[in-house]
Parts: structure tokens; sequence; C-alpha cells
């Protein structure tokens, strides 16, 4: 494994030019704080003078601090350092690590693996980026994410004194994605009809509470899991969304319990993710029955029940995996003849309800928890850009995508009252 205090040298001597075997070259003494000495021996030059100029230029990167200690390093030995010590330590999650860890063991390596580091150049980078696109232009960019962010690591660290992936380009068939843009297919969303008929077949099945969560409140999946009951602030209707379900990166599946390994609390996936959305009325009522059920289930299974205050668990208290909405939400679409669109989908038909209704992008992006995000709309050319100073007025849109719901009129208005002054920013709540 890589020892990166090697590269953390006080002093250091480069003795002249010299017969090595067949050819010329010189060495380098690398003196630590200990006393240790390091010698790195550059040999394989043809000519004298050769030597002579590579010796030269390793005397100005240790002047300047841009010496590589580590010039005989491959590619794969590299990217493995990186996975472990760079990767991991800074992904949120780990299915972030696994998606880029698979990418280099299937695409990467296998191309430029055997590499030195120090030899890669941007033709190599371009060959893989073609290749790649032939194959797969979702592989594609996921390769040249890994490239662009490994590679970057790579020459801050000193691994290498010059990035080769800076400045190349995916073929030009591959459309460039505009930077920080998420493009929404408003063929793969639903209908405000469509909308309304989900709703309330959502009613008999367990992911009544997930599908509410997702179409009314933009939230994903795992955010979505990880929702407790303290989450909610009932006096001022809002909901924190501050932990998601998962891996936690560096965790072992034999130090959790059975089935708990994959539903572990963990932090989001950006800081702004980190937020307080307003909670529409139809998901506040529905919140409150649902904690019901939960007090139901709590007394009636007073040894057995998992006391864990989550939203959507099952009759024992225990989180739902990731997977578990799945047959649910497709049995859901196929029994009322709704389009056969992702789970994920949903989101993106909150997204293009609320902006084909005007409402600001930058707010919506807001609420869907995206970073400097900028969302437009495919199939119409509908384009939309970023509005300065924007209010997030979205509550009001969201309630005429809800079925009527019967409301202690008075209730309301005395809860109005409360709220007034905190929430006047968000538009009036019907």
């Amino acid at each position: 494994m890589l020892d990166l205090s090697l590269q953390n040298y006080m002093d250091w001597y480069v003795k002249p030019v010299m017969k090595i075997k067949n050819a010329y070259g010189f060495r380098v003494i690398l003196k630590y704080t200990d006393g240790s000495e390091k010698v790195q021996q550059k040999a394989g030059f043809p000519t004298k003078r050769e030597a002579g100029k590579a010796r030269e230029e390793a005397i100005a990167q240790l002047y300047n601090g841009s010496y590589i200690v580590y010039a005989n390093i491959l590619v794969s030995e590299y990217m493995e350092y990186w996975l472990e010590h760079d990767l991991r330590e800074r992904a949120k999650s780990e299915e972030t690590y696994y998606t880029f860890s698979e990418i280099v063991k299937n695409h990467i390596a296998p191309a430029i693996g055997n590499k030195r580091m120090a030899e890669v150049n941007a033709g190599d980078v371009q060959k893989l980026y073609n290749a790649k696109a032939e194959y797969s232009v979702s592989v594609a960019r996921l390769v040249k994410s890994v490239m662009n962010i490994s590679f970057r690591y790579a020459l801050n660290h000193r691994f290498i004194t010059v990035n080769p992936t800076r400045g190349i380009h995916l073929p030009k068939k591959i459309a460039k994605r505009p930077y920080h843009t998420r493009n929404i297919d408003t063929r793969k969303t639903l209908t405000l009809e469509q909308i309304m008929v989900l709703l309330e077949a959502s009613k008999e099945t367990p992911i009544r509470m997930q599908v509410l969560f997702n179409v009314l409140m933009r939230l994903r999946r795992s955010e979505i899991n990880g929702l407790k009951y303290s989450d909610v602030d009932y006096v001022n209707r809002t909901l924190t969304v501050q932990r998601q379900l998962g891996i936690e990166p560096n965790s072992r599946k034999e130090d959790f319990a059975p089935k708990t390994f994959t539903k572990q609390e963990i932090g989001l996936k950006s800081e702004s993710s980190y937020r307080v959305l307003p909670i529409p009325d139809y998901v506040f009522e529905a919140i409150l029955e649902e904690r019901k059920l939960y007090e139901k289930h709590r007394n009636r299974r007073k040894r057995e029940f998992q006391d864990l205050d989550y939203i959507c668990c099952s009759s024992y208290g225990r989180p739902r995996s990731k997977s578990f909405h799945w047959k649910h939400y497709k049995k859901l679409l196929s029994d009322n003849g709704l389009p056969d669109i992702r789970w994920h989908d949903l989101r993106s038909t909150f997204c293009t309800l609320l902006l084909k209704n005007d409402f600001h992008p930058k707010a919506v992006s807001k609420l869907m928890g995206h970073a400097k995000e900028i969302i437009t709309m495919n199939v119409y050319g509908d384009n939309k850009g970023i509005i300065e100073d924007c209010i997030p007025e979205i509550i009001d849109f969201i309630d005429e995508v809800m079925p009527e719901e019967d409301v202690d009129e008075k209730f309301k208005k005395e809860l109005l009252e409360i709220v007034i002054d905190t929430t006047e920013f968000l538009g009036a709540v019907s």
C-alpha cells in the first residue's frame, strides 16, 4: 500500500549522471526527519545528454515541490489507493463508492491499468473516452467523471505533474450536458389527472406515505425511508429533511444485525439536501393518520415493536428497505392503467408540473434538494433559466394537485393565525 509520508522529505540530493548498465542515468536521494534516506534511480537514457536534461528537470521539480516520488506507480495501483483513501472517505453513500469502483474495475483498469500514471497522456484518455462512447453513452459519462476526479486528486497530491484529462471531451456525437443541468423528459411524467388517480389509489397500499412524499414533496427514496415523526413541526407544518437510510462508507455487514446493514442512518447527498419543506395539508393529514396507526401497532405489540420513530415502517416499527416500494408501485400503476414510469420519474413529475405552471426554477430546485442546479424540460422545448431572488410560492400549486380533504375549518383558521408570521413569505395555505 502506498505511503504518502514518503513525499514529506526534508532535504534532497541529486547525484551526477553516470553509466548504468548499457545506458545512462542518475540517482535522487530523499532525506527525512528521522534520518532515513530513500534512493530513487532514474535510468534507461540512451545518451548522457538526455540523462543530463532529465536530471535538470528533476532538480527543478525538487526545488518547486512538484517532484513525483511515486513515478513508477501503475494506474490500477493508484486507482485502488484513490478509491480507498479519498473517495470512500468523501462519498456520502456506499452506493456512490460502489458505482465508481465498478467503473474503475470494469472499464478503466482493463484499458490503461498497466500504464504508469506518469506515462498516461491526453491521447490515452481520448482513446478511452471514444471506446466507451461506442460501448455506452452513460458509461462513457461515468468514466469521464471518474477520470476527472481521480486525476485531479493525483495532481494535487503529486502523483503526476500534468493532468492528462484536462480539456479532453467525449466524442462530439455525445451531446454535452450543460453544467449542473437536470434534463427532464415530460414523456416520462404523469399528467395532473394521472397524479390524482395515483394518490387516490395509493390509499389502499403499504406505500401510501412513500407515494405522497415522492409526488407531493419531491423527496428521494432514501430520504423518505429516513423520515421520522420528530422531523415534523406540527405547529408550523414543516418537515426537516436531515438524514437518509443507506450504507455508511467503511462499514461491514458482519457488524450489523440481520436486515439492518442497508438501513443505516447516514448523511444526505449534499449540503443543499438538508432542507426544511412546507407540508401540504393533504400530506399533513396523512401523517397524522399514519401516526395513529403507529401508536396502535406500538400498543398492540409492546414486546416486539421497535420504537424507532420512522414514518415509513412496518407494523413492527422497522424501517423499510430501499426496494420495498417496487412491487407495490408497479402493481399500482398496472391496476390503474397508469404509464409504467420509474419511481424516480415521479420526482420529475413534481418538477415538470411546477415549471409548466410558471414557478421559478430556482425555487423548484431548492425544494428538490439540488445544489446550484438549473432545471430544464425536454420535448416541449420549454427551457427555463435561473431567475434571481425568486420566492418559493409553491404550496398553492401543490394544493391544486390534491384531492379535496374534509378539514375542520375552525381548526384551519386557528392554525393559520398561529403560523402566519413565520410562513407569510410562502404564500397562503389553503
